[in-house]
């Protein structure tokens, strides 16, 4: 008989952990497993990717709620979920007066204790073999999924957030395995909950370099991203978010501009920073050199059309993009963020380079000064293979 999985995410908006999840589902070999995939709102661009060999469940609209509007959820009746999302901002709101955590810090946790017993169960769908939680709220797949075994993701670098460490633990603890994306995920993971050592595993996204390519190949956008001659075009992709540092990338392109680099910069994604980057692409003067071109459900061939890649984070768990950027032979060049030695070799596989602007600025301007070090790093990612459809074996 066929092994049944259960595996539970919040939606399929263009992600990092969303595509890492596509990338799983691809691996698994359909002839030993029967996957089940709850979608908790069935939104997004990568629904139309999810394999053929995948159930998806029906859509629940209790869960669809969690992290739609307030205001709307209440309209449909869902007065339940909205009462416990109202009670968990009053009850982080105290925590944020008396703690003060960094910025950037959610209220995930909050959220999942108090809606989570409000949901109906998910238990008529029986026992499985194993259910996976890719995604937090982890409590979902805690108390609502009957398994043998039960696996929790983590894709945040535990070291760039704050956390209530006390409310949290139960929740990882209640699982059998917890897998961290990379070994420095684990390993920021592990100083927040070091009695949890002995549950972590490290899982790296899962991506197929022929999926990369034939999608690169999909799509002519030459006219979004035009070659000119003596002009190099870099390319960014991810959410509008502070933890991608998108908001400074219009002054590194000003100091740029001031060295006398040719060159734009397209950055593609959606998110909540885009009023701010926005904003501040005007305030350096940088309109024609730094451009958003919004949210796109393929962003391989964009990746492909350009001369270098580059990762301006300011912290990461795993960039999904970086790796996609390796597999298309790009030139990468990344932040020194906490993480960033566990994304690439600095100056065998791409560069890392400062993560204050005018650090940034000369390194990204030396790096397209140095030929013959872009050729070698070229030469390298062409002679290795950046697939890791094998690490599904971990699973």
């Amino acid at each position: 008989m066929k092994k049944r999985i259960f595996i539970a995410i919040q939606y399929l908006e263009i992600g990092g952990a969303e595509r890492s999840l596509i990338g799983l589902l691809n691996a698994f070999d359909y002839t030993r497993y029967e996957v089940d995939l709850f979608v908790y709102d069935h939104r997004g661009e990568f629904m139309s990717l999810i394999p053929k060999a995948v159930r998806l469940l029906p859509e629940r609209k209790e869960y669809a709620a969690i992290n739609r509007p307030i205001k709307e959820i209440v309209q449909e009746g869902q007065i339940g979920v909205a009462l416990a999302r109202i009670l968990a901002k009053i009850d982080y709101a105290i925590y944020y007066r008396l703690h003060r955590p960094k910025e950037g810090s959610g209220i995930f946790q909050y959220i999942a204790d108090l809606v989570t017993p409000v949901l109906p169960s998910l238990k008529e769908y029986g026992t499985y073999d194993l259910a996976i939680s890719f995604l937090t709220p982890h409590n979902i797949v805690r108390d609502k999924v009957l398994a043998k075994r039960k696996y929790a993701w983590i894709h945040t670098d535990y070291s760039t957030i704050s956390v209530n460490a006390k409310k949290e633990l139960p929740v990882w603890d209640s699982f059998d395995r917890i897998m961290a994306v990379s070994e420095g995920v684990k390993t920021t993971f592990l100083q927040t909950f070091p009695s949890l050592e002995g549950k972590v595993e490290v899982m790296e996204n899962i991506l197929s370099p022929t999926f990369v390519r034939e999608q690169a190949d999909l799509q002519d956008v030459s006219a979004e991203m035009p070659a000119i001659e003596g002009e190099l075009r870099f390319c960014s992709v991810g959410r509008y978010t502070l933890a991608k540092n998108f908001d400074n990338v219009p002054f590194i392109c000003r100091k740029l501009v001031e060295k006398g680099l040719k060159f734009k910069w397209y950055i593609i994604g959606y998110g909540g920073d885009e009023a701010l980057i926005q904003a501040n692409i005007r305030q350096a003067g940088m309109e024609e050199v730094c451009i958003l071109l919004g949210k796109k459900a393929n962003p391989y061939p964009y990746m492909k059309a350009c001369d270098m890649y580059i990762q301006p984070s300011r912290f990461e768990g795993k960039a999904v993009t970086v790796r996609e950027a390796q597999i298309l032979g790009k030139p990468v060049i990344i932040t020194r963020f906490a993480t960033s030695s566990a994304q690439l070799t600095d100056q065998v596989d791409g560069v890392i380079v400062p993560m204050d602007n005018e650090g940034a600025a000369e390194g990204i301007f030396a790096f397209t000064q140095n030929q013959t070090l872009r050729q070698q790093i070229v030469s390298h990612l062409q002679s290795h293979d950046y697939g890791n459809e094998n690490e599904i074996n971990k699973l």
